[in-house]
């Protein structure tokens, strides 16, 4: 692991991410990894949310991880880096829209051109949003991030009791516990300008 490497894991947001491009650009494994795993949530999020499939959100998120490949170095702002993610997946989306009318046998109402100047400024702000979750989810402590999933991502949530087992704590000391880290992840959110 290269020093820049290392020192981009420490670094929160923005910074992190350049020293990442930088790293993917030198040809390094290990960033190629760190990246698609910071955004791959991101990424397959986008298409989910425009109503494709999970098979065809699969195939817009490696078209996606392709397109990055070939264009990261034509990337002008490397702190953008969330921002051109979320580009580059929508315009993916509408072109596999368009490829897949083509290929029931029919037209778009727009063209592809009238489609991708813009993504729906409520969908961008919520994709940012949820990609600042995740980003302030990973800084928090894996105790604080485990609690916090079991309590608020699982479906239905997981009883005090089973957390008392699986996270090897007291059930009276999980309320107390969980505000901290609630706390943690709201002081977090705010720095990354959360609203």
């Amino acid at each position: 692991m290269t020093p820049a490497f290392k020192a981009a894991g420490q670094i929160g947001g923005s910074r992190q991410d350049d020293l990442l491009v930088q790293e993917c650009l030198k040809g390094s494994e290990e960033a190629w990894s760190a990246l698609i795993d910071k955004y791959k949530n991101l990424i397959f999020s986008i298409p989910i949310k425009y109503g494709f499939s999970r098979d065809e959100a699969t195939e817009i998120f490696q078209a996606v991880w392709l397109s990055v490949l070939e264009e990261l170095s034509q990337l002008r702002e490397p702190r953008a880096l969330a921002a051109w993610l979320i580009q580059i997946t929508s315009h993916k989306c509408l072109r596999w829209k368009e490829q897949r009318n083509r290929y029931i046998g029919t037209e778009l109402e727009e063209t592809l051109a009238d489609a991708l100047p813009r993504i729906p400024e409520e969908l961008f702000r919520e994709i940012e949003r949820e990609q600042m979750l995740r980003e302030a989810l990973t800084s928090l402590s894996p105790e604080c991030n485990r609690l916090v999933e079991l309590l608020f991502f699982e479906n239905p949530p997981v009883p005090y009791e089973e957390l008392s087992k699986t996270l090897g704590m007291a059930k009276g000391s999980i309320g107390a516990i969980r505000m901290r880290c609630l706390e943690r992840l709201r002081r977090l959110l705010e720095k990354k300008g959360f609203r």
